[in-house]
């Protein structure tokens, strides 16, 4: 059995990140009095006066930021990160730079602030993203812009915009996030993404990247930043190259999928990475989405993401007046309860360096092995990759009791195979206790412990 999957040196400040494993996405701004995602400005093309209505609209007298931390703590996260401003441009704390913000329309609270003293209160580590473009800044370059609303308005062409001072407010308002809300454990950049042969894209020096970098890494030395100051979720970045750039960041961030096998650098060594997932199939509150991926499905996936060295981040659109779905609510607290019986198979755990079994997943956290057993066996259950003078202890992870190795006839055929049985009598087939996610915790001998049969022989 080998196990050599670990990140390297070249990421030391990821390495609470990569512990922890599950984080809350919170997208929250003006386009959630929408009711049709963070994107419907863009997707329906439309003037800032045409999108004031929703700024008007986004009251967000529920929002109470210690109730959202108490469901975060039942969802069993262990780090949160919010929109502080998305696309659209509308900044949710008490920004000095520009008037298009809570500060300006009616809200006067500053909901950033509120939100990470509430999170950390509960101690969980607290992250805030901030989208690079803004649909709103008279100086963000409109015509033929892949994102911008009016990337096809001819009333845009020629328009005498002045894109430096653009970039001088953004750095302005990261600075700001970065210097007037204490340590920050992460910062979510979005988006830099390429053009075509008819619009064009932004490029890591459109943002300046590299002062950039310079500002948050000088104001929060120990912060984990994800890699889009120089790709989307479309790509990986030069994280994964020989040789990152200053302004790689720390970890990669798929957007809506789940790598086959991970993700690696130019020299086969493991990557940090984040998939990215919404609860539903949007990113902002979208009622007319009731397609919510259920607690079984979200355990499920963060297993496989765990399995493969990654972490998973769940999407919660809450309503333009600061509320949470109902599903949200329920379906994060339901994964909550499957980890507060099993989270040991998560939080610290990676990937185990054994073949990926037909009836799972398997994790690894030091000499313990977790079998995420996701349907029942035929008879007793074959762990592929161990053999049984390997296996100190086996038991159910949930609630600790004891499971035997088989040794039933059926597995004779197969010498030098562990197989588990699931009940006294090792031929026969029994349930798993828990239909969302079995673990069966399997205590394996380190490296350098000689099973006894060959300690006795030595002896």
């Amino acid at each position: 059995m080998t196990h050599d999957d670990s990140v390297t040196d070249h990421f030391p400040r990821s390495a609470w990140f990569r512990h922890d494993r599950f984080g809350l996405f919170i997208h929250f701004g003006a386009f959630s009095a929408s009711g049709r995602d963070a994107w419907y400005q863009s997707e329906a093309r439309l003037t800032p006066d045409e999108y004031q209505t929703f700024v008007d609209g986004f009251r967000p007298d529920l929002y109470d930021a210690e109730e959202w931390a108490d469901h975060a703590v039942d969802a069993g996260v262990r780090y949160a990160v919010l929109t502080t401003r998305h696309h659209e441009g509308f900044a949710l704390w008490d920004t000095a730079v520009s008037d298009f913000g809570v500060m300006h329309h009616g809200v006067d609270r500053d909901l950033v602030r509120e939100f990470l003293d509430a999170f950390r209160s509960r101690g969980i580590k607290v992250g805030l993203y901030y989208s690079l473009i803004d649909w709103h800044h008279p100086d963000y370059i409109a015509y033929r812009d892949w994102t911008h609303p009016r990337r096809d308005d001819e009333a845009m062409r020629g328009y005498p915009h002045e894109w430096s001072a653009y970039v001088d407010m953004m750095h302005a308002q990261v600075r700001e996030l970065c210097s007037g809300y204490g340590p920050l454990d992460l910062f979510w950049f979005d988006m830099t993404y390429p053009g075509d042969e008819r619009y064009h894209g932004r490029r890591p020096e459109d943002w300046r990247a590299e002062e950039l970098i310079g500002i948050v890494r000088s104001l929060q030395p120990g912060i984990v930043v994800n890699n889009r100051l120089e790709t989307s979720g479309a790509g990986f970045g030069s994280l994964v190259s020989a040789e990152p750039t200053p302004w790689s960041g720390d970890f990669v961030s798929p957007e809506m999928i789940i790598p086959a096998d991970g993700i690696r650098d130019a020299r086969g060594r493991a990557v940090p990475w984040e998939a990215c997932i919404t609860h539903n199939n949007h990113w902002g509150y979208y009622p007319l989405d009731v397609d919510f991926k259920t607690p079984t499905q979200l355990v499920r996936k963060l297993v496989e993401c765990v399995s493969k060295g990654g972490n998973l981040l769940v999407n919660v659109g809450p309503t333009g007046r600061g509320e949470w779905p109902r599903r949200s609510i329920e379906d994060l607290a339901a994964v909550g309860s499957w980890l507060e019986r099993n989270g040991r198979s998560i939080h610290g755990a990676g990937p185990a360096g054994l073949p990926k079994p037909e009836w799972g997943y398997y994790t690894r956290r030091g000499d313990v092995i977790y079998a995420h057993v996701l349907e029942p066996p035929l008879g007793p259950l074959p762990l592929p990759g161990l053999a049984p003078d390997e296996i100190v202890s086996l038991r159910w992870l949930h609630d600790g009791s004891v499971v035997q190795l088989a040794h039933t006839w059926v597995v004779h055929a197969y010498p030098g195979g562990a197989f588990a049985a699931f009940g006294p009598d090792d031929s026969f087939t029994y349930p798993v206790p828990d239909p969302i996610d079995s673990v069966l915790e399997i205590r394996v001998r380190s490296i350098s412990e000689e099973p006894p049969s060959r300690r006795d022989e030595s002896e």
